[in-house]
């Protein structure tokens, strides 16, 4: 039995009372909280959005005969805006205007790949260990390059964007946990390593085939390579940057693509480089280009780039939590991004990615392992406390999608909500969920 799932984004609401509303009776910028059907059972891949044209009403007249509506909907812009949230991360107006919606038929590719695991996690957590680090020295070796004005060596690049496109294919998990792990590692190239693996898992989730994954990882890995060029002092201040100062910022990905172009990196890289920061509406630069203009690669690329700058802790600002950045994304769908292209995005990492710190609503915390794109937000959960919150001698896998069958709705175990990196010590890196270092062994704690 499933439940009606509240609100995956944790919306901080001010002032708001919940309506029933006959579906027959919705209104174009009324924003609907809940379903009368569980959410997984409808096309729309998050709880709580914008009704923002008559699309969206039928949709909702298909499969539902009333909702829920939020009255005075006063969310989390301000509190978002007061965190000093980076001026290239601020969402746009939660009313979107109709004329700032771009609608283009959902995209379709030429015989997509249909790709299958070969390996188990534990055995790609095993191969893959080290892939990250060696992704990190290569891009600091280009970038150290190009700081000397000397034509950087690419293919230690090319080289690790092909371990990763491989690693990713024989299990789209493995990488992401290692990635996410990591979270409290503060080195300067995090930002684009973690960026192309989530690209990774969406483009293997959309059936691209080898060679373009490689591409893609390979344009993610560089895409901010000409902030090489910039000032230090511009940089260290990005997240507070003035008008004149952002223009300045702006010239990064023009200056890293010319730079690539110079060492001979291939066309479609490059393309992907130049075109991260468009967008869907033509709202993006250095060209403003929109819509089909816009080279699908780089528009993977510009919505992973987006999705981890919002997740991403960076001094001065509170970062979102993975629900709170699905949530917003969603809300910018056919506006500065895609609008399938956000709903496959959402589909391929879940509403919980692997690696979210997240409590129960029993009290127990604890780690996402894995999800289900059937449902969203019921993932597996390697809890690592009690309900008192505190440590278990022995963690345990916790299956939310298998172990509320057969309960009452009222007594149901699911998510409550994310937890800040680090919090109270919890830290999933201590927990080799291989079984190779540590006792926290994934075999066992499943029962294997």
């Amino acid at each position: 039995m499933d439940v009606v799932e509240k609100q995956a984004g944790q919306r901080w609401k001010v002032g708001v009372t919940q309506k029933k509303v006959n579906a027959q009776d919705l209104e174009v910028g009324m924003f609907v909280s809940d379903l009368d059907r569980p959410w997984h059972l409808t096309p729309f891949p998050i709880q709580g959005f914008y009704i923002r044209s008559q699309d969206d009403i039928r949709a909702l007249i298909s499969h539902c005969r009333w909702v829920m509506v939020d009255v005075a909907e006063g969310r989390d812009s301000l509190e978002y805006d007061q965190a000093g949230a980076p001026s290239f991360a601020r969402r746009t107006s939660r009313k979107v205007r109709q004329q700032d919606i771009l609608e283009l038929p959902p995209i379709q590719l030429k015989n997509p790949v249909r790709h299958q695991p070969t390996r188990s996690l534990q055995r790609e957590l095993r191969a893959s260990r080290n892939l990250l680090r060696s992704a990190e020295d290569a891009i600091r070796k280009v970038a150290g390059s190009l700081d000397n004005d000397m034509v950087p060596d690419l293919r230690p690049v090319s080289k690790v964007a092909r371990q990763m496109t491989a690693s990713v294919l024989r299990n789209p998990d493995a990488l992401l946990w290692l990635a996410r792990v990591r979270e409290q590692d503060d080195h300067s190239y995090r930002h684009s390593l973690k960026a192309a693996v989530w690209a990774l898992v969406l483009g293997r989730h959309l059936g691209l085939d080898e060679p373009l994954l490689t591409t893609l990882a390979t344009g993610c890995l560089l895409a901010h390579i000409g902030k090489a060029e910039l000032p230090r002092a511009l940089l260290f201040n990005e997240h507070q940057l003035d008008a004149d100062q952002y223009q300045q910022y702006r010239t990064y990905v023009e200056l890293g693509a010319r730079r690539l172009e110079e060492a001979g990196l291939s066309r479609a890289v490059v393309a992907v480089v130049r075109g991260h920061r468009e967008r869907h509406n033509g709202s993006g630069f250095p060209a403003g280009v929109q819509g089909d203009r816009i080279p699908l690669l780089a528009k993977i690329a510009g919505l992973v780039d987006y999705y981890e700058t919002l997740i991403a802790p960076r001094e001065g600002y509170q970062p979102l939590s993975p629900a709170q950045a699905v949530s917003q994304l969603f809300e910018l769908r056919n506006v500065e991004f895609q609008e399938d292209l956000v709903e496959q995005f959402i589909q391929s990492i879940g509403i919980y990615p692997i690696g979210t710190l997240v409590q129960l609503t029993n009290g127990q915390r604890g780690v996402v392992v894995s999800h289900s794109p059937k449902r969203r937000l019921m993932p597996k959960v390697m809890v690592m406390t009690d309900v008192g919150q505190q440590p278990l001698k022995a963690a345990k896998m916790v299956n939310l999608a298998t172990c509320n069958e057969g309960r009452p709705v009222e007594q149901s175990l699911r998510v409550e909500g994310c937890l800040p990196n680090g919090t109270d010590g919890l830290d999933p890196a201590r927990y080799d969920i291989t079984g190779v270092e540590s006792r926290w062994n994934l075999r066992r704690l499943v029962g294997a």
